[in-house]
């Protein structure tokens, strides 16, 4: 067989879909269950849960940044080339977050502020992350895991003490970039793009693993994922820190450790079911991480827009349960179309047969 390398991945979809289903979940709780119900376990637990979907979507990205990274590679001989080519990519994507905060403004008329479409969103994070990692490109790729963990480690190690320097003076808005702080809903560069930067090492990883010993990597996952999660688990509970001041929820280094460790465990996880137990069959699971940005901008528009205000802050937990799986299908049905619709279109292979 010889050193073939791995092309492709179903189980990244397969984790992606995962990562769309907690978000919609988590959205659609937050959206509509009723105030005096959000004391309690259900709902808690809806938000706990729905706390993992960023994190795995910024690690995500930063695999496919890293995917992205190996093809330039071979095609892109020059280093400023490739640093060039990852900029216009992040910057595809800070013109996208941009687009999506305005279409979420619009659908929210008339009771949205405008400060809505500057709102640092997780597309944000994800494009000035993406434009800050891109100088990965300018290195050979058996320096790139090494960089990345490195930027990784300092990105979260750094965000408490980014947190407590004193920000006045600055305007607002570079606070949102770069500043963990308790608002929900905002996803600055500290301490957030550390998980892009895990997750462009992992991705280099994979990306670089052979097929006969692509299962060894997965095992490594799994290890690894246990430890980081251990690691971050027993640092949180010492009675010392080295910092002054940190939030276990908004700036410490061991809650990274331990999404980090779960995003791995995920990942074995996802590879574990779609190699051996889903075989080739239809999954809507992938259909969802086939098409997770189009789902994330339509469900959004749709639990958090002014055509469903009669009922935001309104249902009771099983109502919002059923609201979910509504809203699940919904979009599960609106990826399929979109795969169907996409694979019958003509492409220019197509049309110049025809011709």
């Amino acid at each position: 067989m010889g050193n073939r390398l791995v092309k492709r991945f179903p189980f990244l979809d397969w984790m992606r879909g995962l990562a769309v289903v907690i978000m919609i979940q988590c959205h659609t709780f937050n959206s509509f269950t009723r105030m005096d119900l959000r004391g309690g376990g259900p709902y808690v637990l809806s938000q706990f849960i729905g706390g993992m979907a960023a994190p795995l979507f910024l690690f995500m990205a930063g695999m496919t940044t890293a995917f992205q990274m190996d093809s330039l590679d071979r095609r892109e001989h020059r280093p400023s080339r490739r640093w060039l080519i990852s900029l216009q990519r992040a910057g595809y994507i800070l013109g996208v977050a941009f687009l999506f905060r305005f279409t979420n403004w619009l659908f929210s008329v008339p009771r949205a502020p405008l400060t809505e479409i500057t709102k640092v969103d997780i597309l944000n994070c994800m494009g000035v992350g993406m434009a800050v990692l891109a100088a990965a490109a300018l290195l050979p790729a058996a320096s790139r895991v090494r960089i990345a963990v490195a930027a990784g480690v300092v990105i979260a190690a750094a965000s408490p003490l980014v947190t407590h320097l004193d920000w006045s003076g600055v305007p607002a808005l570079m606070q949102d970039y770069l500043v963990p702080g308790p608002r929900a809903g905002r996803f600055p560069f500290f301490p957030w793009v550390s998980y892009l930067a895990f997750g462009l090492a992992a991705g280099a990883v994979v990306k670089r693993a052979v097929a006969e010993r692509f299962e060894r990597v997965m095992q490594w996952s799994v290890l690894v994922g246990f430890a980081l999660v251990f690691a971050g688990q027993y640092f949180s509970n010492l009675p010392y820190s080295i910092y002054a001041k940190s939030d276990f929820w908004i700036d410490s280094p061991a809650l990274i450790l331990i999404r980090v460790g779960i995003s791995l465990l995920l990942m074995a996880g996802a590879y574990l079911w779609t190699e051996y137990c889903a075989n080739e069959r239809w999954s809507w699971m992938q259909i969802l991480g086939k098409n997770s940005l189009m789902v994330y901008w339509i469900h959004v528009m749709i639990v958090y827009g002014a055509v469903v205000r009669p009922i935001k802050r309104q249902l009771s937990i099983p109502q919002a349960a059923l609201a979910t799986a509504t809203v699940t299908g919904a979009m599960v049905v609106l990826s399929a179309a979109w795969i169907w619709w996409k694979g019958r279109r003509p492409t220019p292979r197509r049309l110049r047969a025809a011709a």
